[in-house]
């Protein structure tokens, strides 16, 4: 029972840091506010997954010596400052200001809460890390849904989507026309700008309250439990050992890789959708929001189907599901195919990261699982700038968020070699013995 009640803590703790992914719902607003470019704005959330990265491997240090709750409450106080606080500074116009409030304190934040109930929630399933781990991850990929499906319905978001179309398409006429591009008439009203640092506001608010009752929730297996030494058993490698393991730096290519495709296209969706369908930013953003729950589910299934076929096989479907779906998007129009391959790409780049955390756990084991896996999210956070720095000079050079669909394609190609030459000995060790 209890650890149901862990799960169910760490799943409510997520959800709002979850809202990472939504940041697309809120970049076009920003830019046409300000007067930043889309790529500008994008840069914010290059820099909450890299600092995402550090705040996890900071996060998993303490949370191995003293445990989760302490780390997600301080993650959740982090996060919800970070969203809070651009809506109080973001007013000044000032895009270095968000970067720090957003990006660093946001991200760092994220990165600590997302660890602790990870962390928390692996330890009570040493038989079934993959269910266990996609569980909690679920939670973080469906704070997306929860997240655009409420912003979504608020009313002064169909206003702010309505200017915001104006605004974007101005600046792709200009892009594509090569003639300079002046924002000032093309700007928010200050109310709406009122209206869009109010959304901030309120949601750092919302996850500080939810998040914060939840991170009391979470706690490791006590001593006596029946799973507190079985999740022990098998080799358990400190952070200096699994560094000198060859298998780890394959782990870590195969998580870059994966965030790599993924989040190029999830940090400009709204915008992508748009230019491919041609459907209004409010019609694309409606769409995003229900099609966000595969980005959660994914989690979940291809984490509990790894217990089953093997962590390196689910990685080759992963891998291989990516690669179809950047081809789907780079040749197709129509506004259902383009949902079925965003759909798909969703479920397959959420099922990298369900599934990632057993595949460490597998080789290197859960006592020092927090700072070990919490190092592996560098790739993560490295995938995030690499990624987003890609889509942004391919947007500043072509004015199209599509150009990037057939190369990253070809790059998840080449990436279903890396599972193929893994084991996965420790797991089924555990599972016979």
């Amino acid at each position: 029972m209890q650890r149901w009640i862990v799960v169910g803590a760490g799943i409510v703790a997520v959800l709002g840091p979850g809202a990472l992914y939504s940041f697309s719902l809120l970049s076009g607003p920003l830019a046409a506010a300000f007067g930043w470019s889309p790529s500008q704005v994008t840069w914010a959330f290059a820099m909450a997954n890299f600092f995402l990265a550090v705040g996890a491997f900071v996060g998993g240090v303490i949370s191995d010596r003293k445990g989760p709750r302490l780390v997600s409450v301080i993650g959740i106080a982090l996060w919800a400052a970070g969203y809070m606080a651009c809506g109080f500074l973001t007013q000044t116009r000032n895009i270095e200001i968000f970067y720090l409030c957003y990006g660093v304190i946001g991200g760092f934040g994220c990165g600590m809460t997302y660890i602790a109930a990870l962390n928390a929630v692996m330890r009570w399933f040493p038989r079934s890390r993959g269910f266990g781990g996609g569980l909690v991850i679920m939670g973080f990929g469906l704070g997306s849904f929860t997240y655009n499906a409420v912003v979504k319905a608020l009313t002064p978001f169909s206003a702010l989507s309505t200017a915001t179309q104006n605004y974007t398409t101005a600046l792709a006429n200009a892009v594509a026309a090569h003639v300079p591009f002046d924002p000032t008439n093309y700007l928010l009203p200050q109310s709406s700008v009122g209206q869009l640092m109010d959304i901030f506001l309120v949601s750092g608010a919302a996850f500080a309250v939810i998040g914060g009752i939840a991170s009391f929730g979470l706690a490791n297996p006590p001593e006596g439990d029946a799973v507190y030494g079985e999740q022990y058993r098998g080799e358990q490698f400190s952070l200096p050992q699994m560094l000198g393991d060859a298998r780890f730096y394959i782990l870590w290519a195969m998580l870059f890789l994966s965030v790599f495709g993924g989040i190029t296209i999830i940090s400009s969706m709204v915008p992508l959708m748009r230019e491919l369908t041609g459907m209004p930013s409010g019609d694309a953003a409606g769409l995003y929001a229900i099609l966000a729950i595969f980005n959660g589910v994914g989690r979940l299934l291809w984490g509990a189907v790894s217990d089953r076929i093997g962590r390196r096989m689910t990685f080759v479907l992963l891998f291989a599901g990516q690669a179809l779906a950047f081809v789907s998007l780079g040749n197709n129009h129509e506004v259902v195919i383009v949902g079925i391959s965003i759909a798909l790409l969703l479920l397959c780049y959420g099922g990298g990261f369900g599934t990632m955390p057993a595949f460490n756990a597998d080789f290197f084991g859960t006592k020092n699982f927090g700072a070990n896996y919490g190092f592996q999210l560098s790739a993560w956070g490295l995938a995030g700038v690499a990624g987003i720095s890609l889509s942004s000079v391919l947007r500043d050079l072509t004015g199209s968020f599509a150009a990037m669909t057939q190369p990253i394609a070809i790059i998840l190609i080449v990436a279903i070699f890396f599972p193929l030459i893994l084991g996965e000995a420790q797991r089924q060790a555990l599972e016979t013995a």
